[in-house]
């Protein structure tokens, strides 16, 4: 299918700097989402969806993008935002719980959910712990009900499961209308869960890090959390090998995007602050130093933007990028993000690692992202892997 023309990082940057920029130290000062700001962004496209369906295909209500345009909207999302939290959240939302739905979905639950999710009616979340594949074992686990329930509050229906267990670091689960659950079995399989919101059983609390304060953060308890057949994503107990690879990848490469969009921000604001501070009466960017310096932040968004775009364009050759790909993409966004904060931090003075600075909020929320996605002691072990053709 044809991608059709869209101009989305320019766009998203340009959207991002006009609604939510003038607000970001505020709310994030204040710890709080912003649903009208979010509802903007979600539908301010210009051919329609704006940044809450980019990967829904068009007769599903989405914007129909490739996935090398997602890139661009979300890395165009963080550098005009400057807000980490607002990008995650959007990001977990219009990625993280559309793709599997799309790639996995019956057709009864694309039709369903697609449609609302791109136009930022309904909110899809899901805990970041659930993007690390097989490494970790699912918090949530399974069993096929035993009382004839059909998990709609009737009896006799086709089966249904129980879903019991605790999930936290749920991005967007206080806004969120429905989750998306890997749960394991006793046997050792998975099987991957939409939950609704509406769910009997299913309780959201208030939990969260203290970084990314702008994402609206919660826990979520399954008490014995009756759900149909028909909730199941993918196939019964195929998790491990459908949807948990999927999320793994998407989560290395498209939560990696917003930081992209950050580093080049952050990037701008070292070489103003270069320009304009002054060193025993002297502009710094006389300095060598300081030049070498700008130059090392350069390179690191090229090289950033290359293995992601790298990456990206792997989902659009109709195929997952290589793990490799992916988890090198995040390992060295997430190692340049902490070199080039350093270095805006310096260049820009005291003040700029205050909150109601970028190189503040990077400095604290990189630290985070750093440790999401698995950290180093899942992303290295992957390219290992690979390397070694260890499978």
């Amino acid at each position: 299918m044809e991608i059709p023309p869209f101009p989305t990082g320019a766009w998203a940057r340009e959207l991002a700097g006009r609604v939510a920029a003038p607000t970001t130290a505020d709310r994030d000062r204040e710890r709080r989402w912003d649903p009208r700001l979010f509802a903007e962004l979600a539908t301010a496209g210009p051919a329609g969806p704006g940044l809450a369906g980019p990967l829904v295909p068009r007769d599903l209500g989405g914007a129909g993008l490739s996935a090398a345009q997602t890139l661009d909207l979300l890395a165009g999302l963080g550098e005009g935002a400057r807000d980490p939290g607002l990008a995650l959240a959007v990001g977990v939302h219009a990625v993280l719980a559309t793709v599997p739905l799309r790639a996995f979905g019956s057709a009864r639950q694309r039709e369903r959910y697609l449609p609302r999710m791109a136009s930022g009616e309904w909110l899809g979340a899901l805990s970041l712990h659930q993007t690390q594949g097989a490494s970790v074992t699912p918090a949530v686990t399974a069993r096929a009900a035993t009382d004839g329930s059909d998990g709609s509050g009737g009896s006799g229906g086709s089966g249904g499961w129980v879903l019991t267990g605790e999930l936290d670091l749920v991005a967007g689960a206080p806004v969120a209308h429905h989750f998306l659950v890997v749960a394991a079995h006793e046997d050792g399989g998975r099987t991957a869960f939409v939950v609704d919101r509406s769910t009997p059983g299913l309780s959201v609390g208030e939990a969260g890090p203290a970084a990314m304060p702008t994402c609206p953060w919660g826990r979520l308890v399954l008490a014995d959390c009756v759900v149909p057949d028909s909730a199941v994503l993918g196939t019964a107990g195929g998790a491990a090998s459908e949807v948990e690879p999927l999320l793994a990848a998407l989560d290395w490469v498209f939560s990696s995007a917003p930081w992209l969009g950050l580093l080049r921000a952050l990037t701008r604001d070292a070489i103003d602050g270069a320009r304009e501070r002054l060193l025993f009466g002297r502009p710094l960017h006389h300095d060598q130093s300081v030049r070498f310096t700008l130059a090392d932040l350069a390179a690191r968004c090229e090289l950033a933007e290359g293995m992601l775009r790298r990456a990206a364009e792997q989902f659009d050759s109709g195929a997952r990028p290589a793990h490799q790909d992916a988890a090198a993409a995040r390992l060295f966004v997430a190692a340049a993000v902490r070199t080039v904060t350093d270095a805006a931090a310096r260049l820009s003075g005291p003040l700029g690692l205050t909150g109601d600075h970028l190189s503040g909020r990077a400095h604290r929320d990189g630290l985070f992202f750093a440790g999401t996605g698995g950290g180093t002691e899942v992303l290295r072990p992957v390219i290992a892997a690979s390397l070694l053709e260890l499978g």
